[in-house]
């Protein structure tokens, strides 16, 4: 349910906010990794949703490069 809701957000967005929100998702996951090397880190299962979280992103994206 969550998911589906997250990609009908991602289909609403232009190109450039898609790209935006990659490279903030990216940032995310390198401190969350940070964070895990450091065992700093709580909430281990973060780094899996934002791991497909950037899939999502960069399905979307794709899917709106080949319109």
């Amino acid at each position: 349910m969550k998911s589906s809701k997250y990609v009908k957000s991602l289909n609403e967005k232009t190109l450039a906010e898609l790209n935006e929100e990659l490279v903030t998702a990216k940032k995310e996951l390198f401190n969350l990794r940070f964070q895990n090397a450091t065992s700093q880190l709580d909430n281990t299962a973060r780094i899996t949703e934002v791991r497909k979280n950037i899939a999502r992103i960069q399905t979307v994206i794709a899917a709106k490069a080949d319109k």
